[in-house]
This record gives C-alpha cells, structure tokens and sequence, in this order.
C-alpha cells in the first residue's frame, strides 16, 4: 500500500533523524531511497549543517537538490519501488515565497498573489495524491512559540501553518516529533 507521511516538529526536534528511519525501514522492504533537498546554501553555516546531514545519512541514497520545483522533482522521481524523503516543506516554502514578487508583497503588507507561488503550492498539492511508492515530508512546526514581532515573520508562520494543514490532509500517517519521539496524529 502507498503511504505518504507527513513528519512535522520544531528546531532540533529529531524530525528528519525520524524520516532518515522511515527511509531505511522502505529500504529494508526492498525500495530505493530518494533524498530531496529543499535546502540552498546559501551561506558557510549553512553549508557546514547539509554536509553534516549528508554525513549522516546512507552514501547509496540518492540526493536531489530542489529548491523551488517541489512537485516536479516528485513526479519526476516517485516510483512504485521507491520512497521519497522530502527534507523539508518550510525551506521550500521560504524559497518559493521569498525568491521574486511573494516576498516583496509580504513585506509591503499586501495580500499574496504572486502567481509563482500559488501555482508552485498548488502543483504539490494536485501531485501528493497521485504520486507511486512511499513519501516521506519533513516540515517545521512553527505555530507552537509566541506569535512572532515581525510582520513577516507572522506571514511566513500564517503559510508554513495553511501548508502544514493542506498536506497533512493528504497523506495517511501524520506524526509529530518532539524531543526525538514519535507523536503518531494520524495513522
């Protein structure tokens, strides 16, 4: 049976160390790994924290560096004997939001219609369903601090929170990681 799972938890909450075993356990069932990075770097901190993901994870998994063209990447690489690890929604988000018009309405306090974004999030949307083999979808829970000062911050936080709903619709397990442990919501 297909299964999607959407994987949400805060920073250092041991989310993607829970999607890395979801993987494994695929590939135990006989799958091939796929590893699609959303993440950029953009900087040397950055840079240092994806090597350290990389290190930590199998060498034979192959990785897929995709910023932006989220339900792309997924229709090109979902397969019947594959699991995709998607790592993770709010990168991509911050991406397709920020990169171009998204962001400068944001900080201009304008309603969002910057059309690169809502045919991006909604070409994820329309593919989730559709998609072969098994899909494993790290995201930030970021609803959980205090409402954040900046203003688009709070945006951010309003779509990273409308996303996490929209995808979790669509997919059977839902879990939550806190402190390294599995919260199952769904599934």
């Amino acid at each position: 049976a297909i299964m999607r799972e959407l994987i949400l938890g805060g920073a250092r909450s041991g989310k993607s160390r829970l999607a890395e075993q979801r993987a494994s356990d695929c590939e135990q069932r006989g799958m091939q790994v796929i590893y699609i990075a959303t993440a950029e770097a953009l900087d040397g901190e950055m840079a240092e924290r994806l090597m350290h993901h990389r290190a930590n994870r199998p060498a034979h998994w192959l990785t897929v560096e995709e910023p932006v063209h989220l339900a792309q990447a997924l229709k090109t690489y979902a397969a019947a004997n594959r699991c995709l690890l998607v790592d993770c929604l709010t990168l991509w988000l911050s991406a397709v939001l920020f990169k171009g018009e998204g962001g400068a309405q944001l900080e201009a306090g304008l309603p969002l219609t910057c059309p690169k974004f809502w045919s991006e999030r909604q070409a994820l949307l329309d593919a989730l369903p559709r998609l072969p083999g098994d899909i494993v979808i790290v995201s930030n829970e970021i609803g959980s601090g205090v409402v954040p000062e900046n203003r688009l911050a709070r945006r951010f936080a309003d779509e990273q929170g409308r996303l996490n709903q929209d995808v979790a619709a669509l997919c059977e397990r839902v879990t939550l990681s806190v402190a390294g442990l599995p919260l199952v919501l769904r599934g």
